[in-house]
């Protein structure tokens, strides 16, 4: 399937695309369009992590599971939407969120290249999944990949349940997060796990601005940014740029002081 076979903007279709057309309404059945979601070649060779290897075998194998574009803002799935995909992300960034009372929006998870989501354990989503940047995605029907695996893919099986736990690892150090005392021990155990997540480069580049992090740590945008500029004027960080999404840790031990508690994924390796 070609870049280009189906191509949607705000809910007008630009191009007539019968094959674009088959594959959006197979894995979108309930909605018409999709956020602008552009179906493209999936090219499964140029992943670098190497728990997605399985993944990407039973893509090149499977004409179910095809890969789509989203641009910025555009929503993947919506909450109480039926849940009948998986997710995984190739490139870009996702958020899942849920609108409360009074209009205040608690964003969930941020899932960055190589993860999985989408998966329910009931029929319908409960947050809604919204590309954070231009974000590709690769979507399979969840009873197909679940049959494939069952069928003779043991190592795909094993590769898929270590995908599934990292994310319930990202969930438990959000509570962690979530569970600080202080907002600035909030900032520092966030960028101490997006350091991580990120495999501490020498240049961290975040793809969430404040307003997500605010909403992603219950605070608010003002208390992020002075938790930020506080941890710059300790010398601790610095920024590249104007947009404060590039970031470079100069201190690590420092920030994890901050944070309280250790690193939660050090404090589970020494458990295991």
């Amino acid at each position: 399937m070609e870049a280009g076979d189906a191509v949607c903007v705000e809910g007008k279709k630009d191009r007539a695309a019968t094959s674009g057309n088959r594959v959006r309404q197979y894995l979108f059945p309930h909605c018409a369009c999709r956020g602008c979601a552009v179906p493209v070649r999936v090219n499964s060779d140029d992943t670098s992590d190497p728990a997605s290897d399985q993944l990407n075998e039973l893509a090149r194998r499977n004409a179910l599971w095809n890969e789509f574009k989203y641009r910025q803002g555009s929503e993947i799935f919506r909450d109480a939407e039926p849940a009948v995909n998986v997710y995984q992300i190739r490139e870009g960034a996702v958020r899942t969120y849920k609108l409360l009372s009074g209009g205040r929006r608690q964003i969930g998870a941020f899932h960055l290249p190589g993860d999985i989501f989408g998966i329910e354990n009931s029929e319908v989503h409960r947050f809604t999944a919204q590309a954070i940047v231009t974000t590709s995605v690769r979507i399979a029907k969840r009873r197909v990949l679940v049959a494939g695996l069952a069928k003779d893919d043991i190592a795909a099986a094993n590769n898929v349940r270590e995908l599934v736990t990292r994310a319930l690892e990202h969930v438990e150090n959000h509570l962690l997060q979530l569970g600080c005392q202080t907002a600035l021990e909030k900032v520092a155990a966030f960028l101490l796990e997006m350091d991580r997540r990120l495999d501490q480069p020498e240049v961290m580049v975040i793809p969430m601005g404040r307003r997500d992090i605010a909403d992603y740590l219950g605070l608010t945008l003002e208390t992020v940014s002075r938790g930020l500029s506080a941890l710059r004027d300790e010398g601790i960080l610095s920024f590249i740029g104007q947009t404060g999404r590039k970031i470079v840790l100069h201190d690590r031990t420092r920030l994890a002081q901050h944070a309280m508690s250790p690193d939660p994924a050090a404090v589970r390796s020494e458990i295991i």
